[in-house]
Formats: C-alpha cells, structure tokens, sequence
C-alpha cells in the first residue's frame, strides 16, 4: 500500500471545562502532525495527564479533533466510522474489562467479524481457530470461558480479537501495565512477532520508556500535551539531551 495508514496534521483536542458562569479551554493535545506506515509500530509516551489516551481516542476515531486533519489510508477520519469498520481494533490495558465473563472464548473473539458484516459462521469458527494458534494458544480455549485463563492468556486472546477482523491499525492502550514482569515480555515478543507476520500498523501506548523502546519503531514523547520528543527507538540506548526524555530513561531504569 502507497501512503501511509494514519496521518495527522496539526491535530488538536480541547475541552471545555469549569462552571457554566466562567467556562474555559482545557488543551489536553497541543496541534501535532506524524505520519504511521504499514509494519511501523510508534509507541506513545508520557506520564499521567500527557494527552496520551486522548491521541489514542482520535486515531481510533472515538472523540474528534478540535482543529486539523485525521486521515486513515488517505480519507479524513470524520463521518468515516461504518467505513472504518474492522480496519481499525485496539488492545486494552485490563483483559478481563475487554471480555464479556458470559461468553465463551470463541464466541468474543468472533465477535468484530460478525460486527464487521465477515464471512460465514463456519468461516468465522475457521478463523477463530487460526487466531488462536496465532497467538500461542490451545485450540480448546475457544470453548472456555475468560475466569478460566490466566491473565497473560487472557490478553492474548484480547489480541487475538484485535487481529480478526485483519485491521490496518491497531492501537495497544498499556497492553502490557497489568500483567507480571515475566508474562509482559511474553505479550511483547508476541506483538512484534506478530506485527513482522501480518505487517499491521501499531499505536502502543505506556508510560514506560523501557517497554516503547522495546516494542517501538519510533517513539513520541509527550508532556502535558505537547510533543517533547519524537525519535527513533534506537536513540533511547543513549542519554537523550532532551531533559523531560532522559528523566523518563532514569525513572524506567534506561540510565
């Protein structure tokens, strides 16, 4: 595909915030503009109230920009949701709010094809199959149901569900800040096994600079709203002379 998969330029969110006697503008995004390719995975990263959920939440196409253009696959965002349909998919921080305790593991997976309008029922169940040994899991999981699986497993199949509908982005919103140490680098390798497989565009969103050079590409660093830094993962191995990005490599245990 030419051009790529998600653009921003100069996009911006506000709210408005207060009493309704003295109303005033809060900036939880200061205009930014980047470009993200098919195959490249740019991990998003500040500290609470950086304006990082709220660039998750536009590119998604769940909140609009106050001002500037969100483009996926060259046509704006806006008025676009039935056509963007299982083109886009995201990857929550807490599994167990992802899937519905009542529905079988199959079935929640399966769930965005039908959405989507995708395939047969047979169809479906074929590819819920294949989406499961995607993700390393047993093909028998599709009849159990999330309290069953451990939380590792049950982001697995988060991602599973994620891939079903074959979309072009998918945004990770600290897909990994719930787990234990050791399962967090099983969901990683598994996502960038999986991105090199497939070829999606990826969003991760953390607050740990140690994991976004991990996963990441590039890396965009933002502070209370406004962009500090975006850089190539690599540069993160060094002290950056951006002093807000090495007080994030000191407090991840980069430096």
């Amino acid at each position: 595909m030419s051009g790529p998969v998600l653009e921003l330029a100069g996009v911006g969110k506000h709210y408005l915030g207060g009493p309704p006697w003295a109303r005033h503008r809060i900036q939880a995004l200061l205009p930014l503009s980047l470009q993200l390719g098919m195959g490249e995975m740019l991990a998003v990263v500040g500290e609470s109230g950086s304006g990082k959920t709220t660039l998750a939440r536009l590119c998604l196409g769940l909140t609009k920009p106050s001002e500037g253009l969100l483009a996926f696959s060259g046509a704006p965002v806006l008025g676009q949701s039935r056509k963007l349909r299982g083109k886009l998919a995201a990857v929550l921080q807490n599994p167990s709010q992802s899937l519905n305790p009542s529905m079988r593991i199959g079935r929640s997976i399966a769930e965005p094809m039908y959405l989507a309008g995708m395939s047969q029922q047979a169809d479906r169940r074929a590819r819920v199959l294949e989406l499961l040994d995607h993700v390393g899991l047993p093909r028998d999981f599709a009849d159990r149901f999330p309290q069953e699986l451990s939380g590792g497993q049950r982001q697995r199949v988060t991602i599973a569900r994620a891939l079903a509908t074959r979309p072009k982005l998918i945004v990770f919103d600290e897909a990994v800040s719930a787990l234990d140490v050791s399962v967090q680098a099983q969901v990683l390798n598994l996502i960038i096994d999986l991105q090199r497989e497939i070829g999606f565009a990826g969003l991760f969103i953390t607050h740990d600079l140690a994991v976004a050079r991990y996963v990441a590409d590039r890396v965009l660093v933002l502070r209370h709203g406004a962009v500090e830094a975006l850089l190539p993962a690599h540069s993160l191995y060094e002290a950056s002379p951006v002093d807000y990005v090495r007080k994030l490599q000191v407090s991840s245990g980069l430096l």
